[in-house]
């Protein structure tokens, strides 16, 4: 006797999409925080504080293997790939001209709108903080002295850089290491599984992420720093619903409304969760919805979720420089903004896919010799901007592999075409039939 294996009949006759339960879990959230605050209801704080660093938790707990396993299966993969070294560097010229623009529009807003003027914030407001980033430390740091602290300090950077060299190790070796690369895929695929668990928490997350903050902070901080919490977002807006938008229509020649209707989902998590690399598995599934062919989807995204930060390491440091030079008095010049775009292109690794971008604001002002106590001036306000930031990442981490696709001649525009924003499909990327349009033709 023969099960029969179709689950369909088991599914329920209404799912709402996921991008409502997002909202509905925001204006929970929402409204939950502002209770709390309002009456001063401390369990319901102490709730949804738990209840947003549990979803947290969850995410970060899977970051350190699901980096490595991603990046080596994704270097490996290329070899499945026609052009594959032509790919790897368009992608990699993409995520440069696009943290370019990102960067100019920072130093744009940040000049026009003055945001450390009228603040009433003083130096003496400022405290140094007890991690720092410096070039030194970001060239040094990318090499570990063992293979098991980056893991256990989660270090991504020094994650990435053995994954990666472990991945070309195993294109040389080439069939000796089938049996790792067969264990490696196994692996990737079951943290995938279980990190889909995680998201589907997602609303539940949002809520207590959102009513912490919410009852934490208030919209009493937001008044202080008003000017520099409305240029983040307003620059990360002009960069999500102009720039990119300008890019698929101009470059990829594709129409910008189907790629937000396929990328919702991952924009909406990475916008309440704060973590590229949280998000990754969802922004790969994605980008495979949107026509990106599987093979090159598993290259880019994760190599863009821990390099590709136009939110956090290009807009944010930008701006957070300007405002924090004005506080302090210093004036900064045409050198200084060139300064700016340097380390926004090339030290944006340093954010790493994580919560916060400190490390990379703590880079930029060294960089430019400013103050490090302004870092302790935007620590208060971080959290609220975060969110459009994380957001405005991975929506890039998304976009560049469908450009390069689209330029390529790779991305199937049929599939583009015809993305819907329904919730997305559960099956592992790693299940895709053979046959799949998705998959690029394997190298000869």
């Amino acid at each position: 006797m023969s099960v029969s294996t179709n689950t369909k009949s088991f599914k329920l006759p209404f799912r709402a999409p996921f991008w409502a339960q997002i909202l509905a879990g925001l204006v929970l959230g929402v409204l939950l925080g502002w209770l709390a605050r309002s009456q001063d209801v401390s369990w319901l704080v102490t709730t949804l504080e738990k209840v947003g660093g549990t979803f947290v938790g969850l995410l970060k707990l899977a970051v350190a293997p699901l980096v490595f396993f991603a990046i080596l299966v994704s270097i490996t993969n290329l070899r499945k790939v026609n052009n594959a070294a032509r790919l790897a560097s368009r992608t990699l010229l993409w995520f440069m001209i696009t943290s370019l623009i990102a960067v100019a529009i920072g130093l744009v807003i940040g000049l026009v709108t003055n945001p450390g003027a009228g603040t009433g914030l003083t130096p003496a407001d400022g405290a140094a903080p007890e991690r720092t980033g410096s070039w030194i430390d970001f060239l040094t740091g990318i090499v570990p002295t063992d293979v098991i602290t980056p893991f256990t300090e989660l270090n991504v950077l020094q994650i990435v850089f053995m994954a990666a060299v472990a991945g070309i190790a195993a294109l040389q070796l080439g069939e000796k290491a089938q049996p790792i690369l067969t264990l490696s895929e196994s692996v990737l695929t079951l943290l995938q599984k279980a990190l889909w668990w995680v998201i589907r928490l997602a609303p539940l997350g949002t809520v207590g992420l959102i009513g912490n903050a919410i009852a934490t902070y208030g919209w009493d901080l937001i008044g202080q720093y008003a000017t520099f919490t409305a240029d983040v977002y307003i620059g990360c807006l002009i960069v999500l619903f102009g720039v990119y938008p300008a890019l698929l229509a101009t470059v990829a020649k594709v129409n910008p409304l189907q790629f937000f209707k396929g990328a919702w989902p991952a924009i909406q998590l990475a916008f309440v969760s704060r973590s590229s690399v949280g998000t990754m598995p969802l922004t790969q599934k994605v980008t495979e919805r949107l026509g990106v062919p599987r093979e090159y989807a598993s290259f880019a995204v994760p190599f863009g979720a821990t390099t590709k930060m136009d939110g956090c390491a290009a807009i944010y440091p930008a701006i957070a420089a300007i405002f924090v030079a004005q506080i302090f008095g210093i004036q900064l010049g045409v050198g200084d903004y060139l300064l700016i775009a340097f380390v926004s292109v090339v030290g944006s690794a340093a954010t790493a896919g994580l919560t916060g971008a400190t490390v990379m604001l703590t880079l930029t002002l060294s960089t430019l010799g400013l103050p490090m106590e302004g870092v302790g001036l935007l620590l208060a306000i971080d959290p609220i901007v975060d969110m459009i930031r994380t957001a405005t990442n991975v929506a890039g981490q998304a976009l560049v592999p469908v450009v390069v696709s689209a330029r390529e001649g790779l991305l199937d525009r049929d599939a583009y075409d015809k993305v819907h924003s329904s919730p997305v499909d559960e099956t592992p990327a790693d299940e895709v039939p053979a046959d799949d349009p998705r998959r690029v033709p394997a190298a000869a």
